[in-house]
C-alpha cells in the first residue's frame, strides 16, 4: 500500500518533529514514525468500513419502510438494487476487513449523523438515480457505482475530510494515497470473490520498513557531518538562515543516495525536489536542486556514493 514517496514524507515529518523537540529521544521518535505509518492502514480500513455502514443504513431504511403502519407502495416494493450491490456485499462480508477493523478498534457507531449525510448525498446524486433506474444488473455496474460513490460522495466531502482530520492528525495527509489504494483494491476484486478477499498489505515487503528506519536513524546519527557537507556548498549562507525543512530534505537525500545503492541518484534527487515543492518554501526547489547536484557529484567522485545493479553503475 505504502509507496516509497509516502515513506520519505513520513520520515521527513518525523525528523522535523524530532529536531523541533527539546527532548531528543531517537527511540521514541522512531516509534512515532512507525506509528504514523501504521495509521495509513487504519484509514484504509476505516473508509472501507464507511462504505459498509452506508450499505447497512440502506438496508435498515428499507426494513423500516416495510414496517410503517401506513406503508406506501414504494415502501412495500422498494428498489433493492443498491442493497443487492454485489461489491458492497463483498465489503460487508469480508473477514479480512472485519479482522482489521477489530484489530484497530474502528467503528462508525457514534458517527450516525455522518453516515446518514453520506447516504442522503448519495441518493441525491444523478449517477445513483441512473443506476437504480437501469434494469441491467452486473458486477461491473455494481463496482462502477461503488467507485463513483467513493470518489464523488465520500472522498470529496468536506465533512468527511474534516472528520478525518479531527480523528487523527496523520490521516489528512494520507487521504489521497489511501483513496487510490481503496480504488485499486476494489478494481482487483471479481464477481467470484468471497469472504476471504485480498486486501492490500501496508508494506510491499520488509525492505520498506528497513528503508524508513535507516533514513530516520542515519539522518540523526550523521546530522553534524551532514551540516558540514551542506555548509561547504552554502558559503554565502549561515546554516541558521536555511529553513529546517530544506536542511532535512537535503540530509535525507544525501543519506538515501549513500545508503541505498540500488536507488539511482536521479530518482533520489527528483523525489526530494518534488517533496520540497509541497513541504518547503517556493524557492526551495531550485536551491535544493543546486546544492544536491554539487554534493552528489563530489560524493560520487570520492566513492561515498556508489551504485550497484544493472543500469546503476555510475
Amino acid at each position: 500500500m505504502l509507496n516509497r514517496r509516502h515513506i520519505r514524507i513520513k520520515v521527513l515529518q518525523a525528523l522535523y518533529a524530532y529536531f523541533q523537540s527539546e527532548k531528543d529521544d531517537l527511540v521514541k521518535g522512531e516509534k512515532e514514525l512507525l506509528f504514523s505509518l501504521n495509521k495509513v492502514e487504519e484509514l484504509y480500513i476505516y473508509l472501507f468500513d464507511l462504505m459498509a455502514e452506508i450499505h447497512f443504513l440502506a438496508e435498515r431504511k428499507i426494513e423500516e419502510g416495510k414496517r410503517r403502519r401506513v406503508a406506501t407502495d414504494l415502501d412495500l416494493n422498494p428498489n433493492t438494487k443498491f442493497v443487492d450491490n454485489k461489491l458492497l456485499k463483498v465489503i460487508r462480508n469480508s473477514k479480512a476487513l472485519s479482522a482489521k477493523r477489530s484489530e484497530f478498534k474502528l467503528s462508525w457507531d457514534n458517527e450516525n449523523d455522518i453516515v446518514r449525510a453520506m447516504f442522503k448525498q448519495l441518493t441525491e446524486a444523478d449517477f445513483y438515480q441512473e443506476y437504480l433506474a437501469d434494469p441491467i444488473k452486473s458486477f461491473d455496474q455494481d463496482r462502477d457505482l461503488v467507485i463513483k460513490m467513493f470518489k464523488q460522495v465520500i472522498v470529496n466531502s468536506e465533512s468527511i475530510q474534516y472528520h478525518i482530520e479531527e480523528k487523527s492528525i496523520y490521516w489528512i495527509d494520507d487521504l489521497d494515497l489511501v483513496s487510490s489504494m481503496i480504488i485499486k483494491t476494489m478494481k482487483k476484486w471479481t464477481a467470484d470473490e468471497d469472504e476471504f478477499v485480498a486486501i492490500l498489505p501496508l508494506y510491499r515487503d520488509k525492505e520498506d520498513v528497513v528503508f524508513a528506519k535507516s533514513l530516520y536513524r542515519n539522518v540523526i546519527s550523521e546530522s553534524d557531518k551532514l551540516d558540514k557537507l551542506i555548509k561547504e556548498k552554502t558559503k554565502n549562507w549561515e546554516l541558521e538562515r536555511i529553513a529546517l525543512m530544506d536542511m532535512l530534505v537535503m540530509k535525507l537525500a544525501i543519506i538515501e543516495a549513500k545508503e541505498f545503492k540500488n536507488i539511482p541518484t536521479k530518482v533520489t534527487m527528483n523525489e526530494f525536489i518534488e517533496i520540497a515543492k509541497f513541504y518547503s518554501t517556493p524557492k526551495s526547489k531550485s536551491f535544493i536542486n543546486g546544492i544536491l547536484d554539487n554534493l552528489f557529484s563530489e560524493l560520487k567522485a570520492s566513492g561515498e556514493i556508489t551504485k550497484i545493479g544493472r543500469g546503476l553503475m555510475e
